[in-house]
């Protein structure tokens, strides 16, 4: 019985060690990254197409005021309430104080300044596609914006969420931290558009299921979701013609995308209505590229009713 006790305590301690080393925050090192002086134009054009004012401007900021990221908008969900958090240039409670690589570990590897795990409220198991090049002209835009003293609250999520060392066995899962890999069968613009889609834009994250763990549900990205919170649910965007946009041409998209209004001259609604501000300052070349890949995804039946409060698109 002692061998026996023995035994059980070796391996429970063992399991623990791999727990704890599997678990491990990974992160990039100075080396990794490329020599390449920020291009402030492309970092602000990726701010739009990212919609990084949507959720970390002040709540009901408005004109130049969306370029105060002073963060405090609160994002609920099935795990609990998350805190934006405050990412103008302020060093005290901003990101002022972050180097680049800082930034680029919190994009692609979801690691904090300090090295804990970030919560994927932050999109980054979608912004880890961006490559480093664009991340840090990101920064380097993020850098001219105004600096704003705010102390957003912490994140405080009930057990077992409270544990972020946690998410690193999750990451295991869901990050990788490579980025887009263009499909050579596809032309330049398909590619530009997947890249747009699914790493800036992360569109996914809105408009696809998740599973019990809250990753992605890979096989039915893009078909519809409900929305975090309650708050109604996200449209199927794959081309099914009965619930997706499979009726909706290239011009429609890009329609949509410019001035809001859907091919039934219906207008987009809720979380979408905020999306859209952001896609209509992309370039037509931009816009037409996120389309022609959005019709060359699997028609996939939706399992959820969009509706307004959700961005409705349909």
């Amino acid at each position: 019985m002692r061998k026996l006790l023995a035994i059980v305590v070796i391996l429970g301690l063992v399991g623990l060690v791999a727990v704890w080393f599997l678990s491990a925050p990974r992160t990039f090192a100075a080396a990794d990254l490329p020599d390449h002086a920020p291009d402030l134009a492309n970092g602000e054009y990726l701010f739009w197409a990212g919609g990084c004012a949507s959720c970390h401007a002040a709540p009901g900021a408005s004109g130049d005021d969306r370029l105060k990221l002073a963060g405090g908008l609160v994002l609920k969900s099935d795990f609990g309430d998350f805190h934006v958090p405050n990412i103008s240039p302020d060093p005290a409670t901003g990101i002022g104080g972050w180097t680049t690589l800082d930034f680029v570990n919190a994009m692609k590897l979801g690691v904090g300044r300090d090295g804990e795990h970030l919560y994927p409220a932050f999109p980054y198991t979608s912004y880890q596609r961006m490559t480093f090049e664009d991340i840090i002209d990101l920064k380097g835009y993020l850098d001219t914006l105004p600096a704003v003293s705010n102390a957003v609250e912490e994140t405080a999520l009930a057990f077992p969420f409270n544990i972020r060392r946690g998410l690193g066995l999750w990451k295991l899962l869901y990050v990788d931290g490579k980025a887009f890999v263009p499909d050579a069968a596809a032309d330049a613009a398909v590619n530009r558009g997947a890249y747009l889609t699914e790493g800036p834009g992360h569109c996914t994250q809105c408009h696809s299921p998740r599973n019990f763990f809250g990753g992605i549900v890979a096989e039915r990205a893009y078909s519809g979701a409900p929305l975090a919170g309650g708050n109604g649910s996200a449209p199927n965007i794959t081309p099914d013609k009965d619930s997706g946009i499979g009726s909706w041409s290239v011009s429609d998209i890009v329609g949509m995308m410019k001035t809001g209004f859907l091919p039934d001259f219906d207008v987009v609604g809720g979380d979408m209505a905020e999306v859209q501000k952001n896609l209509a300052r992309l370039t037509a070349e931009d816009q037409e590229a996120m389309a022609a890949f959005l019709r060359t995804l699997p028609p996939i039946s939706s399992q959820y009713t969009a509706t307004k409060a959700g961005g409705d698109m349909m």
